[in-house]
């Protein structure tokens, strides 16, 4: 039996109200622009579910790209059928016989959305189990913990059979809860806080700080590498690189040494900023994790987020490293950024960093030098790199890709 569609479930989605038309349109899109690379497919996108049709394309290439996209909670490739029990009778025993195994158990899990239809869910599970045991030898019922679960869904329209549920991303569409830039370091943590904010349907947009010669191009690539990883959640990822190194040896050479940490971290961040407002984001995500070391303090967030009343997003705040490790592994971002290369945070640290600075110290400290025409020509400079599933371009301009 040869599955002619992939039937989409949406969970968290099912519970929106008058909106949820514009996060079903949002889902399709993304969908759409993931499966680009099977130009045969279509699909279809209702209220209660959504249907990619195969059109002969390979079901199980698509499934992988389906599992990594968010605002599906499962998925199942199906087949659809016209509502008369003896075609669904017919075509269960095809798809089981294809796939049963000596031993398998089975049952029949039959939902009716279409209460008009001839049978009830009893005798459609009756019918069906009847059949497939009569001309089946060896298959055996388990109604608690099948090897075969034989779905039959029964709607309006038509009835679809599938065998198999595959759990999707869960979360939200991306795009759905808006745009934020993620303050991307290379190391363990901004990644994953960047996969967990696209999870809740944020469109995330990474910035890198770039500080040649003290940084190497091999830690540009780095990132890079981890961008494209997360390009493979709904398929881009768009990724600005700050020339930093003028900035980085000023700070270096005006603000008292045990400052500098957190002058970095401020003027990181009021480009970070910066490149926010031009394009038209709403929020800054960093992978901020309470006490990991001398810039997570509460006194040390509080003292650099005095450069901006825009929201910043934490969603590492309450984790612990071994929790992020396994995140990272998770998202397949852990071997790239245990990689030994450094980052712009990692050079010029002062062997004893202030964990509690004093707001009042570092905006003195601050007020001897112009920053400004410097911030601006780093945001000027920056470079946009646009990473998709197959392949990564240049280019500054994003609108296109929706």
């Amino acid at each position: 039996m040869k599955y002619d569609r992939i039937l989409i479930r949406y969970g968290e989605l099912s519970t929106k109200g008058r909106n949820r038309k514009q996060f079903v349109d949002k889902l399709k899109r993304t969908i759409a622009k993931s499966l680009e690379g099977f130009p045969a497919v279509s699909i279809e996108a209702k209220r209660e579910r959504m249907y990619v049709l195969l059109n002969g394309e390979n079901a199980e290439e698509i499934s992988k790209v389906l599992k990594t996209i968010f605002g599906i909670q499962s998925f199942s490739p199906a087949i659809k059928l016209e509502r008369n029990i003896e075609i669904i009778k017919a075509a269960a025993f095809d798809i089981v016989s294809s796939i049963y195994k000596e031993g398998n158990t089975f049952k029949i899990s039959a939902r009716r959305a279409d209460k008009a239809f001839e049978l009830d869910t009893n005798e459609i599970n009756q019918e069906i189990g009847g059949h497939l045991l009569k001309n089946i030898p060896g298959l055996k019922v388990n109604v608690k913990k099948p090897d075969i679960n034989v779905q039959v869904e029964v709607r309006t329209e038509a009835i679809y059979l599938s065998c198999e549920n595959i759990a999707g991303a869960g979360g939200l569409p991306s795009g759905t809860s808006g745009k934020a830039m993620l303050m991307l370091s290379g190391g363990l943590d901004s990644p994953v806080a960047g996969y967990l904010s696209m999870k809740r349907g944020l469109e995330v947009e990474g910035v890198h700080f770039f500080s040649p010669p003290f940084t190497s191009e091999r830690a540009k690539q780095k990132v890079i590498d981890i961008s494209e990883k997360l390009a493979n959640f709904n398929g881009h990822f768009v990724l600005h690189i700050v020339p930093f190194t003028t900035i980085q040896q000023l700070i270096h050479k005006q603000i008292p040494e045990n400052y500098t940490m957190t002058a970095t971290r401020r003027i990181m961040l009021r480009i970070t900023d910066e490149i926010r407002r031009r394009n038209e984001a709403l929020a800054v995500i960093t992978g901020e994790s309470l006490g990991q070391v001398a810039s997570q303090t509460l006194e040390s967030m509080y003292a650099i987020n005095d450069v901006t009343n825009t929201p910043i997003l934490r969603p590492l705040i309450t984790s612990d490293k071994t929790e992020i490790i396994e995140w990272a592994k998770k998202i397949d971002t852990h071997d790239i950024s245990i990689r030994p290369y450094e980052d712009c945070c990692t050079v010029f640290v002062p062997a004893s960093p202030k964990t509690k600075p004093k707001k009042e110290k570092i905006q003195y400290y601050e007020s001897f030098t112009d920053f400004e025409p410097l911030i601006e020509e780093a945001v000027n400079n920056v470079e946009t790199i646009i990473l998709t599933r197959e392949e990564k371009k240049i280019n500054t301009e994003t609108d296109s890709l929706f």
